[in-house]
This record gives C-alpha cells, structure tokens and sequence, in this order.
C-alpha cells in the first residue's frame, strides 16, 4: 500500500498569496482534490489530506500527522508569488539532501510530468529549509504551481481544466516515481455513470446524508469539489458503467424522497 500524504498549501485565516482576484489557499486545495480523485483510479493507495475544506492548519500538525500515520510519501501544492513579473513552475526538496539521495530522484521524476502539462515556464528543482520538508520523516516534496500575482498564470489558475492538468501532471509523476498500477479501466475507456444524491455547502450537511444513505443501505461518501469556482461537497452514491443501473440508483434514491442525479466520468 502506497500512503501519501497530500497537504494543499495554507487555509482558513490563513490565505497564502493572492492576486487578481484569487487566493492560493483556494487553488491549492482544488488541485489537491483532483489529485486526490485521479488516484482513486489506482490500485493500493491510500491518501490523507491535511485539510479537505477551508480550515487552518498549523504546518506542526501537517507533519506530525504525515509522521503518526507513517505516511510513505509528503506532497505539499502552492502557489508562488513575488513582484508581479516572476512567473512559471518550480519544486523544492529540503535543502539538507544530495543530489544523490531518492527524494532527489523523485523530484526529478515528478518535475518533470508536472512540466509536461502545466504550460508554465520551468523554474527549475530547488532546495530550501521549508518546515514540511525539514519535519517530515518522509521524502517529502513541495510544488509551486505558477505565480498568483502574475497576469499570465493568474489567468491559467482560473481554468479549471488548467488545474486538472497541474493534478494529472502530479498523479503521472507519483505514479511513475512509486510504480502505481492503474485499476482496470471500464471496457474500451466507456463512460462511467455517477451518481450524486445531493450537493452542499455545508460539510455537517453532507456527512449526514451519507449516515442516513447508509441506515438506508445504500453506500455512499463525500466528494468535495469545486463548482464554478465554489467548494461543494457532493454525496456520490455509486458508479456505474451501465446508465441504466444509474437510472435504477436514481429511482431507489428517489423512493427515499432524496433527489440525484447522475453525471458522467471518462
């Protein structure tokens, strides 16, 4: 089993950078969720976030919950920022290691997948005494994922399809570095038939919905996501590759006076 600890930059009170009308707490953590949902497609990994929603963390807690739950690997998503001007991509490891060492290599590995999609200028693999990459126990890496007061990548950090290639981009990465094998995909990539059975705002309001599906049999978890630019959090309540066995969940939820609907995944 393959652990990895996905910690999304910042939160809260506490917002990170900003520039033309964002907030890097808020892209760290939609990037974070959708690495997070493209690993659900591979077999024996195992993620905890330091925060699915917009709390505070403190970074002591980030990593002394990484190192109590002997995570194998310590993944930290930001955004940069400095006069307007800088722009483009770049990662650290902590500045103790050797070029020699194996969180080195997995640098090496995941800056270059992350290059490979994001259209960002390649800032280089740096090395800095940044407190999640000194406290982890782990091999521990941390992106810095364009620069938020800059136009240019502010303007790309606003796509959510830009931020879905920055998850991609990490999930090749790790998935090349740990050897992480892809569960088997629906038969000639088909469409996958989800079922949501309610979106809120509220996480307390999610949560139980999940608690009343399952006294109703019915399996279901909390999917947080971000809807034209709002974190939602979405009861998922099954997927299927057939629509009508979608359809069919649809009716059963609705005989339990819950309204869904179904969206599609490739």
């Amino acid at each position: 089993m393959f652990k990895l600890y996905l910690d999304p930059g910042h939160g809260g009170n506490d917002p990170g950078a900003s520039g033309h009308g964002l907030e890097e707490k808020d892209i760290t953590l939609d990037i974070a969720l959708r690495i997070r949902r493209l690993l659900n497609g591979y077999e024996n990994v195992s993620v905890k976030m330091s925060r699915t929603d917009d709390n505070f963390i403190s970074l002591d807690q980030r990593t002394n919950e990484a190192n109590d739950w002997d995570a194998d690997y310590f993944l930290s998503i930001h955004c940069n920022a400095f006069n307007g001007s800088a722009h483009g991509y770049e990662d650290y490891i902590h500045d103790s290691l050797s070029d020699a060492s194996i969180t080195k290599r997995y640098q090496e590995i995941i800056h270059h997948e992350v290059n490979d999609l994001n259209r960002l200028t390649d800032r280089g693999q740096k090395k800095a005494d940044f407190h999640v990459l000194r406290e982890s126990i782990m091999p521990a890496l941390l992106t810095e994922n364009g620069f938020i007061d800059n136009a240019g990548d502010a303007a790309k950090m606003k796509d959510p399809s830009w931020r879905q290639k920055v998850a991609e981009g990490h999930v090749n990465g790790l998935m090349k570095a740990f050897k992480l094998k892809p569960k088997i995909a629906p038969i000639n990539n088909q469409t996958l038939y989800k079922v949501i059975a309610g979106a809120f705002k509220n996480k307390d309001n999610a949560e139980h919905r999940v608690n009343y599906l399952d006294v109703i049999e019915i399996k279901a978890f909390v999917d947080p996501t971000y809807i034209s630019g709002e974190l939602w959090y979405r009861v998922q309540a099954g997927a299927f590759e057939k629509k009508d066995n979608a359809e069919d969940q649809v009716k059963r939820l609705k005989k339990h006076g819950i309204k869904a609907f179904i969206i599609t995944d490739t």
